[in-house]
């Protein structure tokens, strides 16, 4: 269960995760997410593990999210005729039952989210508990942006988030700060990096008492950059469709609208209305575990499509930036093509023994 690019100790009262892969920021594969699904397992019925802390290795990233190079690799192999690579799919199944593991854990769960917290990243984190900001947080679900959906749980507390912000953040992947996370209540309380050790130390110390030791050791964070921006995001964001959003960004008057216009034209028109339709189901969905089901569905469908590939080629291979996608525009994306992502998986469906 444990190797190198995951670590596990019991440090006094809690239990502690490091993930420990600093030059690729701490990005999770299929083992490392095993391996805490397993090690949660074992320590929900441990009397002397009270709470359980997990944390990034390296000082940059706490986790950037999946391995997405790896994803790439082994999902254009399945697509173009190879149905023995079938690496993608264990990883999404690994961490989707780490996610579930996550979000039923019986014990406190506190992530530190100190560094670079993208995509992989949140889903190992925000389904806990207690959530912890410092000022080095960068928090984001990019995934538009490389023809996929914010999945890991997006779909569940996205949709969640008040005023329209899920869909704004799951449309625009825009990259929140300390203060903007604990303004929306993603993470609930701020601690400067430099003084995380001592938090860790403290809990281990006194883990029957986590909201207390939490509250000693936070400080206020900044303003949030969104306060002057909250009500555009309703108003925008609240459309009926994609296209209404994007034509509301177009049409406003402002900088921050029309700056919003122009990067969402950027992104994939394909993962824009798949993204849509997976706000508005997750948040009539009532359990946290058809939410994970439904992101299977999508991401099994999109490793058979186009847009992925060609996303992470030119946003993190060739580093072009110039992805093309296809189809090219949001009008070109059917309703049945969209519809078709959900539908049942049959042999495959997501499950969870």
């Amino acid at each position: 269960m444990e190797n190198q690019d995951i670590l596990f100790e019991v440090r006094g009262q809690i239990g502690l995760i490091t993930l420990n892969r600093p030059k690729a920021l701490n990005a999770l594969n299929a083992g490392m997410c095993l391996g805490v699904r397993l090690k949660l397992g074992q320590w929900a019925s441990d009397e002397g593990v009270k709470a359980v802390v997990v944390r990034g290795a390296g000082g940059k990233a706490f986790c950037a999210g999946g391995d997405v190079v790896s994803l790439y690799k082994s999902g254009m192999a399945y697509r173009d005729g190879d149905k023995t690579s079938l690496g993608w799919r264990r990883f999404f199944t690994e961490e989707y039952r780490m996610n579930v593991a996550i979000k039923e854990f019986p014990k406190p769960y506190i992530a530190i989210l100190d560094g670079i917290t993208m995509g992989g990243g949140v889903g190992i984190s925000v389904h806990g508990g207690y959530r912890i900001a410092t000022e080095r947080t960068l928090l984001a679900m990019p995934e538009t942006g490389l023809g996929l959906i914010p999945e890991v749980g997006g779909g569940w507390f996205l949709p969640r988030l008040e005023d329209e912000m899920g869909m704004y953040l799951a449309l625009t992947g825009d990259r929140l700060g300390a203060a903007e996370t604990c303004d929306l209540g993603i993470t609930q309380s701020f601690c400067p990096s430099g003084q995380t050790g001592d938090l860790i130390a403290a809990l281990a110390k006194n883990a029957d008492d986590v909201g207390g030791v939490i509250a000693r050791h936070s400080e206020q964070a900044e303003a949030s950059k969104l306060l002057p921006h909250k009500a555009a995001i309703q108003t925008f964001f609240s459309g009926g469709s994609v296209e209404d959003i994007v034509a509301a960004l177009g049409g406003g008057r402002s900088d921050w609208a029309k700056g919003w216009h122009k990067r969402l034209m950027k992104k994939s028109p394909t993962s824009m209305k798949l993204t849509y339709q997976q706000m508005r189901k997750g948040k009539v969905i009532q359990n946290f575990r058809d939410n994970m089901k439904m992101e299977y569905r999508i991401v099994n469908r999109i490793i058979e499509g186009h847009d992925f590939y060609e996303g992470v080629r030119a946003i993190l291979l060739d580093k072009d930036n110039h992805p093309r996608w296809r189809p090219a525009s949001l009008e070109e994306v059917s309703k049945a093509a969209v519809a078709a992502h959900f539908e049942d998986l049959g042999a495959d469906e997501l499950r969870f023994d």
